[in-house]
């Protein structure tokens, strides 16, 4: 019997896993990975810097424009009263009208912590998504980099438009065109979770919420409505399983339960009595599918765009998405010990993609385009509908295709990162590329939030210097109704492009007006 034991092989001098050069390549990947790290944590430091000072200002909101009207409605009618009369007499946004008597059913408290529920809120749910993003590219998620993507997007759609104080600060802009979309993003890993069910009372459940909270923002705010109907119907129709994306018929059951519930709210509030008011008294002198009609809607969506296309800082969603991607790259390549498999591994799709046929892979990365564009211009023909040629400068409602948009190109820029990291990790030749790419897509997401400083400061000046001013105001009329007045002056504060008394010199037509009166407990107030 033989008693020698088998010796391990001495590596061959060719043997490419022990040859110089590969050696290089893997110190050069170690040191990118490294690189990828320390990147990740200086853009959460800056990004999430500017998001804080964003949720800071908070402290500083006070009450303008529509804010009072929910506030003495909310104080006074509760949180039940006020739905009815959105309901009834407003515009029939139940959800809306909800979500306003909670927020404000404390005075103003609500109003000041609201941004950092919405920051807090947002950047989980966009980390949770990013990580199952992650995991279909193949990768294991990198929480630190998924952070960052997540408060460098919620920075650009904060700052990088041109009403920052309406994004974030204003209550009302918030509720009706910002927590949607927050809202919108836990559905989507609702729904991620619901079709993954293998059966039983849990997927009902999970059913049965996409049902409700698909309804609740089909009267929250009509432009997600038609954004997010959009996304879920050309999902849906790419879910049918004959098409190869999906094996079973539950992603399509998901997308058509979301879209009839979308359907089921919006017709709940284009019914109401509220809506049928709102619509007397802006008739539309045009219709939209009239050629007249359509010229002059797709100028409107031409004039919003030439406004989001001049602000360059959003290709910083790309970049932030091109690092996901060079991280999914590398990681993916680490294992790759053969120009064989590392080709491979270069061509782009992810595995669960890669059976799937040509025509649906395309159609799956064309619809983020497709519903950014078709969803934008029906935000502009709800615009023009509802306030006339002017309807398109209504900024605030831009959030509801703007939050995909910026989505679309972190997407697309995390399949461009992937393609490029496998290509140039899996080549010990060009190895050397990796870090140079992780700094310049770096270096073009800090560029893009330098860009946003100058709208951070501007909007930290007028938020705080207007609270001084409101408080000193504030104290003199609450001191003036409490010895008997019942004519007050008031001196207009204005911020973010925002209505404030005296906004019309028909004083019975002023409704800001009306609703100070009705906070304060007087009869009228007069310019100051």
């Amino acid at each position: 019997m033989r008693t020698d034991v088998p010796q391990e092989e001495s590596p061959r001098a060719d043997s490419p896993g022990s040859s110089p050069e590969a050696g290089r390549g893997s110190d050069r990947r170690a040191f990118a990975r490294g690189l990828m790290l320390g990147t990740s944590g200086i853009l959460v430091a800056v990004s999430g810097a500017m998001v804080a000072v964003g949720c800071f200002l908070g402290l500083y909101v006070r009450p303008t424009s529509d804010d009072w009207c929910a506030a003495w409605k909310s104080r006074d009618m509760g949180v039940f009263g006020i739905t009815s009369d959105f309901y009834m007499t407003q515009n029939g946004r139940v959800a809306n009208a909800f979500l306003s008597g909670v927020i404000y059913g404390d005075g103003l408290i609500g109003t000041k912590i609201l941004p950092t529920v919405i920051a807090v809120t947002f950047t989980l749910g966009l980390v949770l998504l990013g990580s199952q993003f992650m995991r279909f590219l193949g990768a294991r998620p990198r929480l630190l980099l998924l952070i960052a993507a997540a408060l460098v997007l919620q920075a650009l759609l904060y700052f990088a438009g041109t009403r920052s104080y309406q994004a974030l600060l204003w209550a009302p802009a918030t509720i009706s065109h910002t927590i949607p979309s927050v809202i919108g993003v836990w559905a989507l890993l609702l729904g991620i979770w619901t079709v993954r069910r293998p059966g039983g009372r849990a997927r009902t459940a999970g059913f049965v919420a996409t049902f409700l909270i698909a309804a609740a923002l089909g009267t929250l705010s009509e432009p997600f409505t038609l954004v997010t109907g959009l996304l879920g119907a050309g999902a849906g129709l790419l879910a049918v399983p004959r098409f190869g994306l999906a094996r079973t018929w539950r992603p399509f059951t998901w997308c058509l339960t979301w879209c009839f519930g979308l359907l089921s709210g919006l017709v709940l509030l284009y019914t109401s009595p509220g809506a049928r008011w709102r619509r007397a008294q802006n008739p539309s002198k045009e219709t939209l599918l009239s050629p007249e009609g359509l010229r002059a809607t797709t100028h409107d969506w031409l004039l919003m765009w030439d406004s989001v296309t001049g602000q360059w800082a959003y290709l910083g969603a790309a970049a932030v998405g091109i690092l996901i991607g060079l991280a999914v790259g590398l990681r993916s390549s680490s294992s790759a010990s053969a120009p064989a498999s590392a080709s491979a591994s270069a061509s782009g799709q992810p595995e669960g993609l890669r059976v799937v046929p040509r025509m649906t892979r395309i159609a799956l990365w064309l619809l983020p385009v497709a519903v950014v564009v078709l969803g934008s211009f029906a935000v502009a023909a709800g615009l023009r509908s509802g306030y006339g040629p002017t309807g398109w400068s209504y900024a605030r409602t831009w959030t509801n295709y703007l939050v995909p948009m910026v989505l679309a190109l972190c997407l697309y820029g995390a399949l461009l990162g992937r393609w490029a990291g496998r290509l140039l990790a899996g080549r010990t030749t060009t190895t050397r590329y990796v870090p140079v790419a992780v700094v310049a897509a770096g270096a073009l997401v800090l560029a893009s939030m330098a860009a946003l400083v100058p709208s951070v400061q501007k909007l930290t000046t007028t938020t705080v210097t207007r609270s001084v001013a409101w408080d000193a105001q504030n104290a003199r009329i609450q001191k003036e109704a409490r010895r008997g007045a019942t004519d007050v002056g008031y001196r207009p504060l204005h911020i973010g492009h925002l209505a404030e008394p005296f906004y019309t010199k028909n004083y019975q037509r002023d409704w800001v007006s009306a609703c100070v009166s009705k906070w304060y407990g007087i009869d009228r107030i007069h310019r100051r």
